[in-house]
This record gives structure tokens, sequence and C-alpha cells, in this order.
């Protein structure tokens, strides 16, 4: 399964806000077996997220975006995944209802905008926050503020699957451009993908669908290197 997330906001773009989200939803995802294959950050604009929306929905098996829900003037994803879809925003019943009966409010105080989603959508309950999410074909939207964004995450988490991956770690105590050659080799002779990050020594990342190719991966390699005594 290939999925793209997309973060939507001003104040992401602006490092006025850590994007936290794109990388909890990265891991969270590939902890299921899921092919993250695009991370994108898009201003508040409603152009660039349906157009971004139309083509990776076109692309990937899912497309998870989180940001930009609510009321205000500024919260306008609902809107571009609306259009991205050629379907208008409406009212959802559903989401409403599911705001008195469980949230607590008044259907007399909810700002209309605030429960307007794609018409054809499915809403997604907001267990922390007021604003809804919504799923739309293959497109799954999410709030923006991290622990409503985790919390619906966790209602929609066993759509996402794929195979089991197993992962281990060696961290080398040589510098990363002496490693090339054995990179290469390792791949030639492995059915695994091989990471290499270099930081106070090189973390190499070996991961594969094969539990018997990882280990026997790990265990060549750590045989040609210089360990990191731990």
């Amino acid at each position: 399964m290939d999925v793209a997330v997309v973060t939507v906001g001003d104040e992401l773009l602006a490092g006025d806000t850590a994007n936290t989200n794109a990388t909890w939803l990265c891991t969270e995802l590939t902890d299921r077996g899921v092919s993250v294959r695009r991370v994108i950050t898009l201003p508040d604009e409603i152009g660039d997220i349906a157009r971004v929306v139309n083509e990776y929905r076109a692309e990937y098996d899912a497309v998870v975006i989180t940001g930009g829900l609510g009321p205000t003037h500024d919260d306008l994803t609902m809107a571009a995944v609306a259009a991205a879809f050629g379907q208008e925003l409406e009212h959802n019943q559903a989401a409403e209802d599911w705001l008195v009966e469980e949230g607590g409010y008044s259907a007399d105080v909810l700002d209309p905008g605030t429960t307007a989603i794609p018409a054809g959508a499915d809403p997604l309950h907001n267990e922390v926050g007021v604003a809804p999410g919504c799923v739309i074909g293959d497109v799954y939207v999410l709030p923006g503020v991290p622990a409503e964004m985790k919390a619906m995450f966790a209602d929609v988490a066993d759509q996402f699957s794929g195979p089991e991956r197993f992962v281990v770690q060696v961290p080398v105590d040589e510098p990363e451009s002496h490693l090339v050659e054995r990179f290469a080799d390792l791949r030639d002779r492995f059915d695994v993908s091989v990471g290499s990050y270099p930081g106070d020594h090189v973390r190499v990342k070996l991961s594969g669908t094969d539990r018997e190719q990882v280990e026997a991966a790990e265990a060549w390699l750590r045989e040609r290197v210089d360990l990191l005594e731990e």
C-alpha cells in the first residue's frame, strides 16, 4: 500500500509550528507495513491543496491530509478536498448529531462551517476537539491539532496495512563515505533496503519483509565494518 501524507498550514511553512504530524503519521503508517511515498506541506490555499490531492490520489492508494479544519477564515482544507472531487461542501447531520449527543455541544451555537464536509464524504468524529474529519474515496482528512489528529487516525488505522517488515540497526564507527562499496555489495547479496544516517556515528538501517534475509544481511555487515562500541 503506497500512501502520500499532506500537511496543510501557513504556520508550518513559516516555521512557526514544528511539523510533528508528518513524522508521527509516517511512523504509524510505516509500522503498519505501508510505504509512505510522498510527504508535502502546503499553504492554506484551496487551489494548491486541490491540485495536490488530485495528483496524489491518482498516483497512490491513499492520501492522508492533516490541518486546516474548522470554521475560521484560513481553514480551507475541506473546501479544497471538495473541489478536488468536484463536490460542494454541505452540512453533515451525522457530524452535528455526534457533536450534540457525544460532545455535549448545543446545536444552536455550532458554527455551520464546523459540520460542513464534501458531499458524499463520511464524517470522522473528533473525540478531542470540535471539527470533524472525513473520508471521501481514498482521501482521509484529519485535524491539524496533534491530539485530535492522533485520536481520529486511531479510528481509521485498520484501513492501512501491508506486509510485516523487519528492521535492524547497526551502529558503525566509520565515515559514511568509506562504506559505499560494502553497501553496494550488501544490496547485491540480500533482498533488503539499506538506509545510512550519519551523525556522531553512522546508523545503518536494514529492513525487509523476509526476516531471514534481514538477519543474514545484518550478520554479513557486522563482520565487515568497525562497529561502534556500545
